[in-house]
This record gives C-alpha cells, structure tokens and sequence, in this order.
C-alpha cells in the first residue's frame, strides 16, 4: 500500500508552532534513533510517552477504517502498530488536560514506540494545540464498548478467486480469521499491513462464514456475508466477553457511502508525523439474515494482563 504524506498543520504553526517545531524534530529523531527493534502492539501496562497530533486528508488511514464519527483515533510507529496487528484496538491516553480513548486507526512510519500521534480533536481533549507535544501515559484497553457491532467489508477486486475481508468493531486484537464458502470447510485468512484479511487462492463464491478470534479467546461467527466488493455489511454481533457462549440471530446489512476510494491512490495527511493507505467504505444491496456466535458479555477491563496476547500477536520478541 502506498504511504499517505503529511506536513505541518498551518493553524498549529501560525499559533506559536514554529518555536517548537525545531525541539519536535530533534525529539522525533531521537525516538527513532532510540526504538525498539522488537515490534508488538501497544499492551496493558501503563507506559509513558510523547504525543503529537494530525489531520487526516482523505477518507481512511492505514487500517482501512472509516473515521470514527466521535473523530478519536491514533497513528502508531511500526514497532507498535505490528504490521496491521494493532488495528481496532483502543488506547485510553492521559495528558496535561484529562483522559481520552482512542481507536488504532493509522501508522506513523517516523514514530518510535511511545510516540502517539492523535487526531486533532483527540490531542485538544489532554493537551493544549498550541504545544505541539505533551507528555502522556497510555496502555491498551481491554474488551472496550465499540460504537456497533461487527462488520465485513468486502475489499474491491476481490472476487472468488481472491478473498480479502476488513473487520471492523472487533475491540480487541485480533489472532485469526477463518472463512467457509456456502457450508464448506474453514479456510485460514493472513492480515495484511493495511488490514484486510486475505485468502490467496479465494474461498469460492459465498455467501461466507467467517469465525472471527481475537486473543483472549472470545470467538464470534458471522454467516451470510456476500461477495459484494466496497460494501459493509454490517451484523448486530459483538465479539467481546468472558465466560459462557450466546448465540443469536443477526441481520446483515449494507451501507452505501457516496463514494469509492482506490486502494493504492496516495492521499495526504497534515501535520508532522504519519502516514496511511487510503481505502474508503462503499456500498451495497441488503445482505442476508444471518446466524452468530459470541463468546461473554460485552466488558471493560483495561488493567487485565496482555501476556498471553503479546505473545500470540504477528510481530513479537
């Protein structure tokens, strides 16, 4: 995928940026210099930082999400955001000002592990805009509420023959997704750094099932996906909990945004700090009811310990 650029937020620099803006790049560069070479997401421990903030241009930034209607994300450095691996999940962030929550939503190829570049709207609830970059604590959030349940979308250009898939709502980190065609068996799905899950060789014409495992062990199944590419079909599955299984009924349906995005195109973001591929959400006819199984009731346990997580996440020590 191709990197999106960024440059300095005009407002931010005309508002008392430019005596600062020396001491960031000094500060960024010794981020970079001083980073891990061990990549893995962000964890539950409650770490310290910097963290600066960006606007986005464009509709999507590397995990392939639409932005959150409360516009509350984060762009990590590779060595935190893992190859994709980080995507979805959501870090409760403390600055000068309060606390903020935050969905993984983009890369920051220039951040070392630690360095959170923010939304604008994310940075002016802890920090002061004029700063430019304020100190924070973060940790992972474990089994947060997410602002709807599952959904699929169906990435352009996949067909039968090539399968690819975005899941979106998930809360926690994802370890796998396996995918059958119209009753047939399971097929393993990899993830990409851009975030779709995909099956090389296809996984047939459909409709899909696709059981969805994230690394606590909690497990949801979707049925009744169609291969409809640019299209969310959404579900009224959640996938987080503890203990016990339910199953219910969903309805998968599709939304029809106005517009499609290609997935190669470079886009531009403002500010200092990151980069993303842009992938924008399209449209679809209604899709299937559809059956689903998840694993506990929905919770918020951001101080559950992460070690068995870390350990089964793509990039690790």
């Amino acid at each position: 995928m191709s990197a999106h650029r960024r440059k300095i937020s005009v407002r931010w620099f005309a508002a008392g940026g430019a005596a600062a803006f020396a001491g960031i790049l000094g500060i960024a560069m010794l981020l970079t210099n001083t980073g891990s070479a061990c990549a893995a997401p962000p964890s539950t421990t409650l770490k310290t930082g910097k963290a600066t903030f960006y606007d986005l241009a464009g509709t999507s930034g590397n995990c392939s999400f639409e932005v959150p209607a409360d516009d509350l994300y984060v762009a990590l450095g590779p060595d935190q955001y893992a190859e994709g691996t980080a995507c979805g999940a959501y870090l409760d962030v403390t600055g000068p000002k309060g606390k903020v929550r935050v969905k993984v939503f983009d890369k920051c190829p220039e951040c070392a592990a630690g360095h959170l570049d923010l939304s604008r709207t994310a940075y002016k609830k802890i920090g002061a805009e004029i700063d430019g970059i304020i100190p924070i604590k973060y940790k992972l959030v474990t089994n947060p509420s997410t602002p709807a349940p599952i959904s699929v979308r169906i990435k352009e250009g996949a067909s039968q023959y090539w399968f690819a898939a975005r899941i979106d709502n998930h809360a926690n980190l994802l370890s796998s997704v396996k995918v059958s065609s119209g009753g047939g068996s399971f097929k393993s799905a990899y993830r990409t750094d851009f975030n779709y899950w995909i099956i090389d060789a296809g996984a047939g014409s459909g409709p899909y099932k696709l059981k969805i495992t994230d690394v606590y062990g909690n497990s949801a199944t979707v049925s009744g996906i169609k291969m409809s590419p640019g299209s969310v079909q959404k579900t009224s599955t959640r996938i987080t909990g503890g203990s016990g299984t339910v199953t219910e009924k969903t309805t998968a349906t599709t939304t029809a945004p106005a517009a499609k995005a290609t997935t190669s195109a470079p886009a531009t973001k403002a500010k200092a700090s990151a980069s993303a591929s842009a992938v924008a959400t399209t449209t679809a006819p209604p899709a299937p009811a559809t059956e689903a199984t998840t694993t506990g009731p929905v919770t918020d346990q951001p101080l559950v310990d992460l070690a068995a997580a870390e350990q089964s996440a793509k990039s690790s020590c």
